[in-house]
């Protein structure tokens, strides 16, 4: 019986794995903007009888927030990506003064995968007859297409994540009554982080009753706590 021909590619393009990197960013960007946003309005409408000092710290907020997100996630990630280059550019050195040594130590890193010591030899040589660097940057430091650092990608994606949920509890602020509008606030935050739990749940293929309960649990403790600032100081604006 034939066998059916398998797209490589296609298959593991399939997988949830190659999705981790933009999806990570994204949730961390739209949990961040709905939580940080939602909790600066929440904490000055429970000091304030006043609609336009909400809506202007849950604006600034917005604003501050999406712009940190994007800086903080390109730097960091930078820096992941300068480490990488570092050892890549040693491993270049190391393969061009000692290539017998690396094919040892390929050969020693397959062997503890559990090939036995000629499988692990005959892999490691042929592997460095193709591709000795490609070989030691997947196998040695453990560096592949779905962990590489990408910063560009990080911080447009924890940006625009950030802005798209920063929008809805400010947009709320417009139209929510003044009297009590912490407690929508917090509702609407709330149904939020759940739509967004249950989203990135189905995409990342994880369960979705744990990561809805997940993101209302911190999601309340952050909330509650910034409203309660609020209440303490009593400041009215």
């Amino acid at each position: 019986m034939k066998q059916p021909e398998v797209n490589l590619d296609t298959y593991l393009d399939s997988h949830y794995i190659h999705r981790s990197n933009w999806l990570r960013a994204a949730v961390l960007g739209a949990n961040d903007g709905i939580l940080s946003t939602a909790s600066i309005a929440i904490g000055i409408a429970a000091a304030s009888d006043v609609r336009e000092p909400i809506v202007l710290a849950a604006m600034a907020g917005l604003v501050a927030g999406a712009l940190s997100m994007a800086a903080g996630e390109y730097v960091s990630v930078s820096s992941q990506t300068d480490i990488e280059k570092s050892d890549i550019e040693r491993e270049k050195r190391e393969l061009a003064e000692t290539p017998e040594l690396e094919l040892q130590l390929l050969t020693e890193i397959y062997r503890r995968r559990g090939l036995s010591q000629e499988t692990a030899h005959l892999v490691a040589k042929e592997l460095t007859t193709h591709d000795a660097l490609g070989a030691h940057i997947r196998d040695e430091l453990g560096i592949n297409e779905i962990s590489q650092a990408k910063p560009l990608q990080a911080a447009l994606a924890s940006g625009a994540a950030f802005t798209g949920g920063g929008l809805l509890p400010l947009l709320a602020t417009f139209y929510l009554p003044v009297s009590g509008m912490e407690y929508y606030l917090y509702g609407l935050a709330i149904f939020f982080l759940i739509v967004l739990g249950a989203i990135s749940a189905k995409v990342g293929g994880s369960n979705v009753s744990k990561a809805i309960f997940r993101i209302t649990f911190w999601g309340t403790v952050a909330m509650g706590l910034t409203a309660l600032v609020g209440y303490l100081f009593d400041v009215q604006v």
